[in-house]
């Protein structure tokens, strides 16, 4: 068994500039040093562990969490993470997703767990014998496997690089996830992704972007260039940071967590 590397701690309480922009919102905490607003709820079988990667041909991060009250998560369906450039899967635990997990659940959505694993900056596609689309493809079911998650249930989820990957991972196996959540895809026009938006065709796709990123006029053509309407999504006040991306997750986990379980 690999070695499970400690949880690390959360900020608590609200400051000033956090507390204003969070009216309206009593689950959500953060504050200026925060990656952003983070629900009040608790975590459950979260994990970080080193595995080796063929496909990467170096050990990687592997993140799994369960929402809070599923025990290990043996039977539920699983949504695959695909990290931006700037983070890896073990800065998820920081970003507070296991507390996402479990207030989605608290909210009704269906339980399903998460799992992600370190691709490096190659915008999951293979170069040279550096491959984390096969990370993703492969090995990734794989390990939720032996974790007992249901791999036969899966949803991509991503954001900025991430974003990017799991829209243009959807587009090289269709069929291999039940929906594709995307926020601020780090797209461009006349790209693989928007050569290839048709192939999108018969997965629901979400998208969200913020106002004030200088990817939302990409990401609106893009939505354009879908094959059929967004299934879910939005455009809001914010920029290509982590505290607009955590805004936007209690929403993607909803549209998730419903088609996981269609």
């Amino acid at each position: 068994m690999a070695p499970v590397l400690p949880r690390r701690s959360f900020l608590a309480g609200l400051g000033a500039g956090a507390a204003a922009a969070l009216a309206g919102c009593s689950r959500l905490r953060g504050d200026a040093e925060s990656p952003g607003p983070v629900p009040e709820a608790a975590v459950g079988d979260e994990r970080v562990e080193r595995r080796r990667s063929e496909a990467r041909r170096q050990d990687v991060d592997f993140y799994t969490a369960v929402p809070a009250g599923h025990g290990d998560g043996k039977g539920l369906p699983v949504c695959l993470v695909l990290h931006g450039a700037s983070a890896t899967a073990a800065d998820f635990d920081d970003f507070g997703f296991a507390r996402f997990l479990t207030d989605a659940v608290e909210r009704g959505a269906q339980p399903f767990a998460l799992a992600g694993a370190t691709g490096g900056r190659l915008q999951w596609q293979p170069s040279g014998d550096d491959d984390p689309r096969a990370l993703v493809h492969d090995e990734l079911p794989a390990w939720c496997r032996e974790r007992g998650f249901d791999t036969t249930r899966r949803a991509l989820w991503g954001w900025s690089m991430g974003g990017y990957g799991v829209l243009r991972f959807a587009q090289t196996y269709p069929g291999f996830a039940r929906a594709v959540a995307a926020f601020s895809p780090a797209c461009s026009r006349g790209d693989a992704v928007f050569q290839d938006a048709g192939k999108l065709k018969g997965t629901p796709v979400g998208l969200w972007c913020g106002l004030q990123d200088d990817l939302v006029g990409t990401v609106k053509a893009l939505e354009q260039a879908l094959p059929e309407p967004k299934a879910a999504g939005a455009y809001a006040d914010g920029r290509h940071t982590r505290r607009y991306w955590n805004r936007c997750t209690p929403a993607a986990f909803d549209f998730i967590a419903a088609e996981l379980n269609r």
